[in-house]
């Protein structure tokens, strides 16, 4: 689906279909768009799609795990094009520290104890049938004639 498509759901809709909420996804544009300023700044090719839907077949991607070549086919660009765009879109939204995950040192200093419940699981053997030799050697007595 592009961008023009689901603009018009309600704000329901739209996050069943993105991940997303809305001012999340008007969010990310305005970091986006600010970043693809940045980065044309000294020229460059205009993109062939508009951020909104550059944005919106990263959510895709992330949210479906649909190869590129199938992203690229629904949104009319190569494989490689949907790769490069998918991978610059989740580079500039992680160095951003509104969407930035804390790491493990943060949740080391936190005060939440966490408890862990280890399970020991015995092997049970598979059953198989038994191997018979006289099985074996007949078919092998009359493949020799």
């Amino acid at each position: 689906m592009k961008y023009d498509q689901i603009k018009e759901l309600s704000d329901e809709k739209f996050r069943r279909l993105t991940g997303v909420k809305r001012s999340t996804f008007y969010k990310m544009v305005e970091i986006l768009t600010s970043a693809d300023q940045r980065k044309k700044s000294r020229g460059g090719r205009k993109n062939k799609l508009s951020i909104e839907n550059q944005l919106l077949m990263a959510l895709e991607y992330l949210r479906e795990y649909r190869t590129y070549f199938h992203i690229g086919q629904s949104y009319g660009i190569s494989e490689s094009s949907a790769y490069k765009a998918i991978k610059w879109i989740e580079d500039t939204l992680i160095k951003r520290p509104d969407f930035a995950l804390s790491g493990r040192k943060a949740l080391l200093k936190s005060d939440n104890e966490y408890e862990v419940i280890c399970i020991d699981v015995a092997e049970s053997p598979i059953e198989r049938p038994k191997k018979n030799k006289n099985i074996f050697t007949q078919a092998r007595k009359r493949d020799t004639r």
